[in-house]
């Protein structure tokens, strides 16, 4: 199967219609304490909240469908006011940006408002549920003339920046083969007990197919084709990326994937998959199991002619070639990936209005070959992507 781009253009016409307005950031954003507001204030949402303010910026809003959620919230920034509907949240004056944080098929419409609103964005990852969305995405914000970060903190990571070096430097050589992987042992039969408090399903629901109230779809909203596209495209947005970003690469040219759900009873998405990415002139492998915890998290392995690296949650590793000769590493280097330089990046872009360490452009490579996979994975056979998807602006 070949994917199209004009034909994905063509079909998101509708979605890209909302005008986009220009403007100049507001008084308050140039200050040293900008106000934001938080659409989706789950678990991920307040977190990311929490350091907006460690690093200087001021909470003024909160919204989501679930009442607990607004409730959590309030314990942190209890002047807050709360929403349950993002436009309500965007009507709010004094905000300067959105910390946008909610299920994938809600991405594009809280980018598509927030803009239109004339605020600056912070907005989790993956960028899209879909390739077409990513294209009107990108569009949306270079018409917009507003700073965007995408929450892929590995773009704004020390270790991995000099890592990044290095691998330019040709201390690994000529690499043909990439091994991204994530492990942790936590699946389990998803929750379907009723909420404690109000929830608002039918806002929930938005733009994906109309069902009747089943929690564990909000619950657990990223095992739904309906509202997301799994882990492939979550955790694979994140290592995807580096892979790119370290071998100044394009999407990858075609995917093939398998998988299936072991242990996450009542799942859509598998919690057990491999997929393997053509590159052209190397191969690039994304395994995930949530079923084993053996070396823990995450980890990208690159294989060079002349040395291998490793990336993970400790830092970065490198070894000389031939390996069993030089088991002894060259590099090594304790650093942890911290959300804390990718946030301050941001909000230094409010201010200076420099593109951040990861545009909507960065994203929308980063999450074409997990796209693709999921593709691939549906249908059963590789699938190629266009080639004029391939060089995606």
């Amino acid at each position: 199967m070949t994917t199209n781009r004009r034909r994905f253009l063509a079909s998101s016409a509708a979605a890209a219609a909302p005008a986009i307005l220009h403007g100049s950031p507001s008084s308050s954003a140039a200050n040293d304490r900008p106000a934001f507001g938080v659409i989706a204030a789950g678990g991920r949402g307040r977190y990311l909240a929490r350091y907006f303010a460690k690093l200087g910026a001021e909470c003024v809003a909160v919204c989501d469908v679930r009442e607990d959620c607004l409730q959590e919230a309030l314990k942190d920034f209890p002047q807050a006011k709360t929403y349950y509907h993002h436009e309500e949240l965007l009507a709010q004056k004094g905000i300067d940006f959105t910390v946008c944080a909610g299920p994938d098929h809600w991405h594009l419409q809280h980018l598509i408002d927030s803009l239109n609103a004339g605020k600056d964005v912070y907005t989790e990852k993956p960028l899209s549920k879909t390739l077409q969305e990513s294209a009107v995405m990108v569009d949306a914000v270079r018409r917009s003339g507003r700073i965007v970060q995408v929450g892929m903190q590995r773009r704004s990571a020390p270790a991995l920046i000099k890592a990044k070096e290095m691998v330019d430097s040709g201390i690994l050589g000529r690499v043909t083969m990439v091994k991204a992987k994530w492990h942790w042992n936590t699946a389990r039969p998803l929750n379907n007990a009723p909420f404690p408090g109000k929830v608002d399903w039918e806002r929930f629901l938005g733009p994906a197919p109309k069902r009747p109230m089943e929690p564990r779809r909000l619950r657990h909203w990223r095992w739904f084709r309906d509202y997301a596209g799994g882990n492939m495209t979550d955790q694979g947005t994140h290592l995807m990326d580096v892979v790119q970003w370290f071998t100044n690469s394009a999407p990858p040219r075609a995917a093939t994937a398998m998988g299936f759900v072991a242990k996450n009873e009542g799942a859509e998405h598998p919690e057990v998959f491999s997929a393997t990415f053509d590159y052209g002139r190397f191969l690039a492998c994304w395994e995930l199991n949530y079923c084993n915890d053996f070396d823990d998290s995450w980890s990208i392995l690159f294989m060079g002619d002349a040395g291998t690296m490793l990336l993970n949650d400790s830092g970065v590793t490198v070894w000389k070639e031939p390996w069993k000769d030089n088991r002894t590493p060259i590099v090594e280097e304790k650093a942890p990936v911290p959300i804390e330089t990718h946030i301050q990046n941001f909000l230094d872009c409010l201010k200076s209005r420099q593109q951040p360490n990861c545009t909507v452009a960065i994203a929308q490579r980063a999450v074409a070959g997990p796209h693709l996979a999921n593709i691939a994975m549906d249908l059963g056979r590789t699938v190629r992507l266009a080639e004029d998807l391939v060089t995606l602006s």
